[in-house]
């Protein structure tokens, strides 16, 4: 038996693709093993094999959160309006957070992904509210295909409950990570703060204490989960995908991504691959958002590509309210000419969701839609 195969399968014949795309990598596997390939239409071909994925790069727009706290603020949140209708997403410059941070957080998650996999094995669970959580694919436990990822979630609230669960290995990954996490809910917190501005919610005269006012301060205690991905180099990556057409859960999801090209959006029905900018977030609109703002501001289609060269790693930090708390449509946003178009939700039917089928694309944000 060749060591891929080895790999592959257990004494008793059982599939080990459950043990992730970092293995099948190490172990020196050649082609793309048929649990990965997809079904041709959602191959990611070029874009002269199939007239929906763009060649150009998309410059997202761009915020500069210096910016928007200085007297630039009105004009800043303009375009903050704009990115979140149009795009569902933006780059989020000057944000304040430390480089060291940022290049710390992309080195120890390297780091970890290249321990042996006994040690990151340790972490491997099926249970969804698990403190930390190593897994691969979208939903190992659903997906009919495989994706080409690993991913390690951490479970960031309440912090000094989840910590001692952190992985332990490398010797500063709780502290790098927690760092990390902590300086990303504050800005995280600031931007929200500029959202509810930028919907025209809170900080005008009109509406001085607000139901968003508490809301923002339930953030303060709500729900954080940070993603730390691992794209391996793939040898057929016209094959498969690294995450399949998605959206995102809460309220606001803040990327953070190597140098390495991946990700892609849906952008007037094209895959457009963004651009990634040194130093900077990639923030967009999670499903909670578009509820909340009543469908004002869009969660948009996006996608991670693979290639045969580089791995990629990114560090994906999700931000929404409490766990139990249900998000609904704000009643300043709902009107006679624009009638409320989502039901209620909260993170628990999220989690019931995903865990009963295969996600695929909004399906979730669909399932809450009222058509009346």
């Amino acid at each position: 038996m060749s060591p891929t195969m080895a790999v592959l399968t257990t004494e008793n014949g059982e599939s080990q693709y459950q043990n992730g795309v970092k293995r099948l990598y190490e172990s020196g596997v050649s082609k793309v093993p048929s649990k990965y390939i997809l079904p041709i239409l959602d191959r990611p071909n070029t874009s002269d094999q199939k007239p929906n994925v763009s060649n150009q790069n998309l410059k997202l727009p761009i915020i500069d959160f210096k910016e928007l706290q200085g007297p630039n603020r009105a004009q800043v949140l303009e375009s903050l309006a704009n990115a979140c209708e149009q795009y569902g997403f933006f780059q989020l410059v000057n944000h304040g957070i430390p480089s060291d941070v940022i290049s710390s957080m992309i080195d120890v998650s390297t780091r970890f992904f290249e321990l042996p996999f006994e040690e990151r094995a340790k972490y491997m669970s099926s249970d969804m509210h698990a403190p930390v959580r190593y897994g691969t694919s979208f939903n190992q436990n659903k997906d009919k295909v495989f994706c080409w990822r690993d991913f390690l979630k951490l479970m960031c609230h309440p912090l000094p409950d989840v910590l001692p669960h952190w992985p332990s290995s490398p010797v500063d990954m709780r502290k790098l990570a927690a760092t990390y996490s902590q300086e990303t809910k504050y800005l995280f917190l600031m931007l929200m703060e500029a959202i509810f501005e930028s919907l025209r919610l809170v900080g005008t005269t009109e509406n001085n204490t607000t139901e968003e006012d508490e809301m923002l301060k339930e953030f303060q205690d709500g729900s954080q989960l940070m993603v730390v991905n691992c794209y391996p180099p793939c040898p057929q990556p016209d094959l498969t995908l690294g995450m399949p057409p998605h959206s995102d859960y809460g309220f606001l999801t803040l990327l953070l991504q190597d140098e390495v090209e991946g990700l892609q959006i849906q952008k007037q029905d094209q895959w457009v691959t963004v651009e990634p900018i040194p130093n900077s977030f990639v923030v967009n609109v999670g499903d909670h958002l578009e509820i909340f703002s009543n469908g004002k501001y869009k969660s948009v289609l996006h996608r991670v590509l693979v290639n045969s060269t580089k791995g990629r790693i990114s560090v994906a930090s999700l931000h929404t309210l409490p766990l139990m708390r249900s998000v609904g449509p704000s009643p300043k946003l709902v009107n006679e000419s624009n009638p409320r178009l989502y039901k209620d939700t909260d993170f628990a039917s999220f989690l019931e969701y995903i865990s009963s089928r295969e996600p695929k694309r909004k399906n979730f944000l669909e399932s809450r839609k009222l058509f009346t």
